[in-house]
This record gives C-alpha cells, sequence and structure tokens, in this order.
C-alpha cells in the first residue's frame, strides 16, 4: 500500500491535477513520482533481444517502411513477459554509435502517458536498435482507413486529436519538437484503448532516411524547398492527420484545401459519421485543419493554441476510450481475486449503482467513530453536528445530492468529528453534480481517515475514470481489489 498512499496523498492531488484531465499539457508524468510508474531507459543486449523476438522471425514483424527507410518494427516479449516493440535500423544507419546513443538517451528521457515511451537500445557490433513500449491495438491507420466491426467515433476522433496535440505540446516542452514523418502509422493504440504517439519518430533522421515522408503530396512545403523539418513542419503534418480523422481517408492537403476554400468541407466528412456530429464541431475542426495547412510557416498554430482549442471540442469525456473504441478488456488472470460488485460499478461508472452500495453499507466501516460519539452526545454542539450529518444522511437517500453536499460539508468544516463515510458520501455526491475532481480529493481524504478501507480506493478509481485518467483508474481498481481480498483473507483466518 505504501506506493499507492503516496501516490495518491492530498499533496499529491493539488500539485499534480489540474482543472481537468484534458487540460493536463505536461501531463503530470515528468514529475517526482515518474519512477514509480515508468519502467527506466537502459541497454539491452543483442542476444536478449533476439531471444524476445524469436530470432527476429518474421512472424514478429509488426511494420515496415518500404525501401527509402529499410528499417523493421518486431515485438517480443522479455523473460519476465513484458511485450516490447523493437526497431531494428538498417546496418548502414547511425554509423556513428556515439550519436546514436545520445539521441536514444535524449528520448528515453522522455515520459508521457501520451507516448509509446522508448525504454531501451541496442548497439553491437552494425546493430542498432531501439526498444519502446508496446501498444497491442494497433495503429489509427488501421481504425480509420481499414477498420472492420466498426467506424470510429466523434467523440474517440476528437480524443485522438487531442492527444496527439498534448503529446507534441509535452515534447517541445522538453526541447524535442520536431518529429519526422508524422502520420496515422505512427499513432498506436495502448492496452486501455488510449492513443499514444511513437517515440521513433523523435530520433533525428540517421543517413537512411533522406525524406521527411514517401509521398511528397503530404510533405511540409518549406521542406520540399529546404529540406529542413522545423516544429511548423510538424504542425502542418499534424493538420494532415486532422483531414485522416474528418474523411477517414488519406486525402492530399491540396484537395482538401479547395473543397475548404470552396465551402464544400461536408464533402471531406467520412460519410459513416453522418448524423454523429454537430456542424459546428465540424467547421471547427475543418477550419483548424485550415490553420495548420497554411502554406507559409509562421501563420500555422504551435502545438500549445493546438490543445487549447481541440480541449473544448470533446465530447464524452466520462467514457473509457476502450469503450469507444470497442475494445474488450484483457479478462483478468484467474490467480487474481476478482472485481466485487461495487469495483464492478465504479468499473462501469455507475453512479446509480455507488449510490445504492453506499446508502445499504452505511457507516458500519467507520472504526472506533461510533463508540466515540456516544461519549460526547451530551454537548448541545456535538448534537448540532449529528444533526448535520443526519439531514445529510436524509438528503442522500433522497438523491437530493447538492443539500448533501451542503450538509456534509458544513459537518466536515466543524471539525469535531471525522467520518470516512461522511467523505465517501460526499464524493458520490460531487460525482453526480459532475464535480469529479472535487469527489477525488474526498476519496482520497476518505483513505487517509481509514487506510486500510477499500471503498476509499474504489471511489478513487471512479473519479479518476470520471477524470478521463484511465490508467491511473484501472491501477487503483486493482489496488482496491487487492486490499479487500487481503482483508477478507484475514478474517476468515481470525
Amino acid at each position: 500500500m505504501g506506493a499507492r498512499c503516496s501516490k495518491f496523498s492530498l499533496c499529491w492531488f493539488h500539485s499534480h491535477l489540474k482543472p481537468s484531465v484534458l487540460e493536463s499539457s505536461d501531463l503530470e508524468n515528468g514529475g517526482k513520482n515518474e519512477g514509480e510508474k515508468w519502467p527506466s531507459f537502459g541497454e539491452f543486449s543483442l542476444e536478449q533481444l533476439k531471444v524476445a523476438t524469436n530470432g527476429f522471425s518474421s512472424e514478429n514483424i509488426v511494420s515496415e517502411h518500404g525501401e527509402k527507410a529499410p528499417n523493421v518494427v518486431f515485438k517480443g516479449k522479455l523473460e519476465d513477459g513484458h511485450m516490447i516493440a523493437i526497431k531494428r535500423f538498417n546496418k548502414f544507419a547511425w554509423p556513428d554509435s556515439r550519436q546514436f546513443l545520445e539521441e536514444a538517451k535524449q528520448v528515453g528521457s522522455l515520459r508521457s502517458e501520451r507516448l509509446a515511451n522508448l525504454i531501451g537500445y541496442c548497439y553491437e557490433g552494425d546493430e542498432r536498435l531501439l526498444v519502446a513500449e508496446f501498444m497491442p491495438h494497433d495503429t489509427l491507420a488501421k481504425h480509420l482507413f481499414h477498420w472492420e466491426a466498426q467506424p470510429m467515433k466523434w467523440a474517440m476522433r476528437l480524443r485522438v486529436a487531442l492527444y496527439l496535440a498534448q503529446a507534441l505540446e509535452y515534447c517541445s516542452s522538453k526541447g524535442r519538437a520536431l518529429y519526422h514523418d508524422l502520420n496515422a502509422y505512427r499513432i498506436l493504440f495502448d492496452q486501455d484503448g488510449n492513443p499514444r504517439l511513437s517515440c521513433f519518430g523523435l530520433m533525428k533522421n540517421s543517413r537512411d532516411g533522406k525524406s521527411y515522408s514517401t509521398n511528397l503530396a503530404f510533405t511540409p512545403p518549406e521542406y520540399l524547398r529546404t529540406g529542413r523539418v522545423t516544429p511548423e513542419s510538424v504542425v502542418y503534418s499534424f493538420g494532415t492527420l486532422l483531414l485522416d480523422l474528418l474523411s477517414g481517408k488519406h486525402i492530399p492537403p491540396s484537395h482538401a484545401l479547395d473543397l475548404i476554400r470552396g465551402k464544400n468541407f461536408l464533402m471531406l466528412m467520412d460519410s459513416a459519421l453522418e448524423g454523429h456530429f454537430s456542424k459546428e464541431d465540424g467547421t471547427e475542426l475543418v477550419r483548424l485543419a485550415s490553420r495548420c495547412l497554411q502554406y507559409e510557416a509562421r501563420e500555422r498554430p504551435n502545438a500549445k493554441s493546438l490543445v487549447t482549442s481541440l480541449m473544448s471540442l470533446q465530447k464524452e469525456t466520462e467514457v473509457p476510450s476502450y469503450v469507444l473504441m470497442g475494445i474488450r478488456l484483457e479478462a483478468a488472470s484467474s490467480t487474481k481475486p476478482s472485481l466485487t460488485p461495487l469495483g464492478e460499478a465504479c468499473l462501469r461508472l455507475d453512479l446509480t449503482a455507488i449510490h445504492e452500495m453506499l446508502e445499504k453499507t452505511g457507516y458500519k466501516d467507520d472504526e472506533g467513530i461510533a463508540n466515540e460519539l456516544s461519549f460526547q452526545l451530551w454537548t448541545s454542539q456535538m448534537q448540532e453536528t449529528l444533526n448535520l450529518k443526519k439531514h445529510g444522511d436524509t438528503a442522500f437517500r433522497a438523491k437530493d445530492f447538492v443539500t448533501a453536499i451542503d450538509c456534509y460539508t458544513q459537518f466536515i468544516d466543524g471539525g469535531t468529528m471525522v467520518s470516512p463515510t461522511v467523505y465517501a458520501r460526499r464524493c458520490l455526491s460531487y460525482l453526480m453534480n459532475g464535480m469529479a475532481q472535487e469527489a477525488l480529493g474526498d476519496a482520497m481524504q476518505a483513505q487517509v481517515v481509514s487506510p486500510e478501507w477499500p471503498t476509499s480506493l474504489y471511489l478513487q478509481a471512479a473519479c479518476l475514470f470520471g477524470l478521463g485518467m484511465e490508467n491511473d483508474a484501472q491501477e487503483t481498481l486493482r489496488d482496491g481489489t487487492n486490499m479487500e481480498a487481503r482483508k477478507n483473507k484475514n478474517s476468515k483466518t481470525v
């Protein structure tokens, strides 16, 4: 429990959370607790990577880039079971091993939930390899252009655009604003269905990477003139990706701009999206794409303004990415405890079910508090405080969550008594009123008051799901489930 308590302490809450998870431009991932979450960056031996890929078997190839940049990406499995992605460069790439190592270390220092992070490298003889986190759910190109079950939903397309903009802003803030050949094959989906930008494109071009793009129709105009990549070139490529998201096709920018100038932008829109987006949202995204595709680089927006523009367009922010993507999460291992009914409700963010369970449970989990109260009932101040709690409980049962918040707040501010259940009930009341961040503060405070109470972790998970922090939510949900399993096991042995 130590790591979890330190991570979700109130000081962490105040120092890391922004007004909305979608507003978190630095993604709270380059900060103090980075070591708790991310794998360290290090060197792999060639033998390790051979074993992981079954001798670089063709069956493990996940992408190839043709003759112009003949570098191959493999999936691999380490001895500890972790899946990895390995980019193996052509033997003529990176002749200077020191330059390769320096570049790899700089990119490997980046850590963000918006990146498929670089976790290692290998250079032995002529071999140059990069090792990154493995993303199991394919590329944006697959989901946009070659979908099978269902087209990507409008809300998910907007989320992809925002997360990609946040990735670019994060990289810019760390001095890595240049990204080579940004395209739909560079955006990958992790185990929770969240889009991430491949870190491989952050490496400076090596000797075999002569061209910015394999298709001149999508190459920034200034690159054709000067042969140099600039941050504005990356924004141009971001604009081509917005066109991909709008149309579900890979449309050359010149053709798209002709349609936009002719006020025929609706012809750009993916026919599979008809009736699923507002004209205002479509117009705004088209406008943003056209700004990114300006011929003059100085007239394009920067990554920070892209994030700001895309933030206001977000839809269904409370729905996890894997749900929007139609991805089934891997079933829990039979050796792991299954989710309890409360855990299941928090996973679904089913606030009505959570309310029923919290109401039914009552205050039986408030350890020692009832006994403490019985000795203090005689004071009028105490009676007044108890009445506030009583009125709050009445409102909570009646689903009058605004009144419940008011009564519970007066009870808590009185400072006479401390109750984790009151914090839990006010937490849910906040959630019912769309105040997920305030709710998270209460769920954390409930854990501070009663560290071994699984409900506080379950509620934290629900709040994190509500804030869109799916990875942290899943991790917290597992912690709550494991805590409850330990608690039940201990009670049986007593």
